[in-house]
């Protein structure tokens, strides 16, 4: 049965929204798991407000689509009361920068409905999904929504995800599961699966079992130990890579994502498919975005040297980071997070909600220079 398709935050926003509400400058903002998206809407943040908030706590790129990407959104308006608009040729797009073929990708809004998609094909008859914990946790949810189950494994000591407890999970249920789900590189933690841990996992694997290797932050990735799973798909492995355009191409507010895998796999996920799930602009942004390298390039080198700076800060002030690949880190504060993140945000800045069992880590997301000079004024202050 196909299901209305989630934003990457939307269970956790919904969790927020029950959680009660605590007084920011005289207003109303969840005291738990908070979503910056739905303030607005539920009359708590006026947009004036939203604006004003620090908010590193989503992964988000904050610098926004670059003028090319912005240009091709506007010029795709004209066709904003047609169905059978001109998409850009995105698909086309997305198949020749991988070097595979448009029946090899299928695009989402939102590499999280392509999540979403895979878990409604692959885990029918209540088959189970398996994973490390923690880690980008939708694909749990959704297995919970469709009454199924999800078997979730410890990361190991220095945060790597378990690949050999995976491969040994994997074997002894083969019956039950439905696929392996990796997040790489992982969120909330930012350490990657090396290319050789993930040929030794696909490998090690039973035959035939698909793998769902999430790569929404592929773009930040600067060690050489780490390669994309795209040449995979290109082999005829049972492999599905989801990319996403939320990150280094600003595009999260806009919605629009994809998966690349061999094309059975691609049929076998397309029932579970709503071809209407993305507007123009969206795919008219992601053309352009995809063409647009340069800007990308000048997104990842900004947001590592700030991510470095920071990170260096807080080493010097005493705390411990788990070295990161992504647009964010986390940082061991040695007490629970969770007053921490409330204290955050009483002085408007919003950080990144719990990640249990990790509860003296906080995860922070690398805003602009201004945003993260905001954290470590707000942080001398709260955690020092």
């Amino acid at each position: 049965m196909n299901t209305k398709p989630f934003s990457r935050r939307r269970f956790a926003g919904a969790l927020a929204l029950a959680a009660g509400f605590i007084g920011l400058r005289g207003r109303g903002l969840v005291a738990q798991a908070v979503d910056p998206a739905h303030l607005s809407a539920a009359g708590h943040v006026t947009g004036s407000e939203y604006d004003a908030l620090v908010k590193i706590c989503f992964n988000e790129n904050p610098y926004g689509p670059p003028a090319s990407v912005r240009e091709a959104i506007t010029a795709a308006l004209k066709y904003s009361n047609r169905y059978g608009y001109p998409d850009g040729d995105l698909l086309e797009a997305i198949a020749a920068s991988h070097g595979v073929k448009s029946e090899n990708v299928l695009i989402g809004s939102g590499s999280t409905e392509i999540l979403e998609i895979a878990a409604n094909a692959f885990l029918e008859g209540r088959k189970k999904v398996i994973g490390a914990e923690p880690t980008f946790s939708a694909v749990y949810e959704w297995a919970t929504g469709l009454k199924c189950s999800a078997i979730r494994l410890p990361l190991e000591a220095d945060f790597r995800q378990p690949i050999g407890a995976i491969i040994k999970a994997a074997k002894e249920n083969r019956d039950q599961i439905g696929f392996v789900y990796i997040c790489n590189p992982n969120n909330p933690t930012g350490v990657v699966v090396s290319k050789d841990d993930i040929r030794a996992l696909l490998d090690g694997l039973p035959d035939g079992m698909p793998v769902l290797i999430d790569e929404a932050y592929h773009h930040f990735v600067d060690n050489p130990d780490y390669a994309t799973s795209i040449p995979y798909v290109q082999e005829g492995r049972p492999v599905l890579v989801t990319r996403t355009f939320s990150k280094i191409a600003a595009l999260a507010g806009i919605r629009i994502g994809y998966g690349v895998a061999p094309a059975n796999i691609i049929q076998r996920m397309r029932p579970y498919y709503d071809i209407m799930s993305v507007n123009v602009a969206a795919k008219w942004g992601a053309a352009a975005a995809l063409k647009d390298t340069s800007a990308q390039q000048k997104v990842k080198s900004d947001i590592l040297q700030t991510r470095r700076n920071t990170v260096a800060e807080l080493t010097r002030r005493g705390f411990a980071v788990i070295p990161s690949e992504a647009n964010f880190f986390m940082v061991n504060i040695r007490r629970d997070v969770r007053p921490v993140i409330h204290d955050f945000r009483q002085r408007g800045i919003l950080v990144g909600r719990p990640f249990p069992p990790m509860l003296e880590h906080l995860r922070v997301s690398v805003g602009s220079d201004e945003d993260m000079s905001r954290f470590l004024e707000a942080f001398k202050e709260i955690v020092v």
